[in-house]
């Protein structure tokens, strides 16, 4: 499991949306104070912990990726409105940009993970190719 490149970046993405829980998102506002935040960070960090856990079901994993992956975007363009809305005032900080890195973390452990899923059916094909000629 920890041996391929994608449960790396499913790790980092996992921690990514962790750090939320305690990271603020501007000078003194936590992302946690705003519930639909809270709400949107907690399911979040949930589908990256099942895609990082559910490693011998690659097309539920690839699932659970992509979902995690639409809801961190999901997340960031709601951060840019408010940002937008809310003008100059408050600054921003880093971890507002924590969800576009998840994003783009999950989108290269989803690419890894249909390769491997392709490889272990070819083989299974060519297997089963073999098992028929004999």
């Amino acid at each position: 499991m920890w041996q391929r490149v994608q449960t790396l970046y499913l790790a980092i993405s996992t921690a990514l949306f962790a750090a939320l829980f305690f990271c603020d998102k501007a000078e003194n506002v936590s992302f946690l104070s705003y519930w639909p935040y809270a709400v949107l960070i907690i399911i979040g960090a949930l589908l990256h912990f099942l895609a990082l856990t559910s490693w011998k079901f690659r097309v539920f994993q690839v699932r659970t990726t992509v979902l995690g992956a639409l809801l961190a975007l999901s997340l960031q363009l709601w951060l840019v409105v408010d940002f937008i809305l809310t003008g100059n005032e408050p600054i921003f900080r880093l971890p507002a940009l924590f969800p576009l890195v998840a994003v783009i973390l999950d989108i290269l452990a989803a690419r890894g993970i249909w390769a491997d899923e392709l490889m272990v059916r070819s083989a299974s094909r060519l297997r089963a190719s073999k098992r028929k000629k004999h």
